[in-house]
């Protein structure tokens, strides 16, 4: 009986040697992936450092937000990834929710707010340099101005950009919000608006949630009525901007105003 002891002792012996060896080659591999994968999201941040942000890639300007990737991909091949599926362009990456950001594996929601946060500061750097340094001088400058406030909405929204007499913005406000086809709105808001700022003109910019840059009836009413009571206090309509994911639709380009 005790012979027996002494063997099965000696089985156990060898085998806790056994899975000790294994332990320890298991934490060697652990740690040389770990470490393969903190080099991996080091060398972004490391390259900045290096040769400054515009020298990056926008995967790796994304991938030092997130700071980290999957198991499988570190944080660039990650955001390379959801790049791809956006074509390579940043501003179907700003349509995409929280929640279909988070269906990437190794996307949960801090990083999901992190990349949209960026791109909302993005979107506002153009506005301010827009605002500060432009004259409304053209229907472009009034389509780059606005696109990124219109351009994913699925109802209608109409817009006053209150100016100067140097065409520069005094004031930016929405007058109106309506459905998927439509938008009323009410001339007397559009006046009280441009009157409470100084204005001396004013520029009408609404969306075309269908995609469509044919203005409706509706629309040509609403310029007319507008221009005309503006006319009334001594203001100018300079421009009614249709805007959609095509380009843009303007009044005055067309000699409707």
């Amino acid at each position: 009986m005790q012979i027996e002891i002494r063997v099965q002792m000696s089985d156990v012996v060898n085998k806790i040697d056994e899975f000790s060896e294994f332990d320890e080659a298991f934490v060697e591999d652990v740690d040389h992936i770990a470490m393969r994968d903190v080099d991996a999201e080091s060398r972004p941040r490391e390259k900045l450092v290096r040769e400054g942000a515009s020298q990056l890639t926008r995967a790796e300007l994304l991938a030092i937000l997130i700071g980290s990737g999957s198991r499988e991909k570190n944080a660039e091949e990650l955001m390379s990834e959801i790049l791809a599926d956006c074509g390579g362009r940043l501003m179907l990456l700003d349509r995409m929710s929280i929640e279909e950001l988070m269906s990437y594996k190794g996307i949960g929601e801090a990083k999901a707010i992190t990349i949209k946060a960026a791109m909302e500061l993005s979107n506002r750097r153009v506005k301010e340099t827009m605002t500060d340094s432009k004259a409304f001088s053209s229907a472009d400058v009034t389509y780059q101005f606005m696109y990124e406030r219109l351009k994913n909405l699925s109802h209608e929204e109409c817009w006053a950009l209150m100016l100067n007499n140097s065409a520069r913005l005094l004031k930016a406000a929405k007058v109106s919000q309506g459905g998927r086809t439509g938008t009323v709105v009410d001339t007397r808001i559009v006046l009280k608006k441009a009157i409470l700022a100084e204005a001396t003109c004013v520029i009408l910019v609404h969306n075309h949630p269908s995609g469509s840059l044919r203005p409706s009836r509706d629309d040509d009413n609403l310029t007319r009525s507008v221009k005309d009571a503006l006319s009334m206090i001594d203001m100018r309509l300079l421009d009614h901007v249709i805007i959609a994911d095509g380009g843009y639709y303007s009044y005055s380009e067309m000699g409707k105003i």
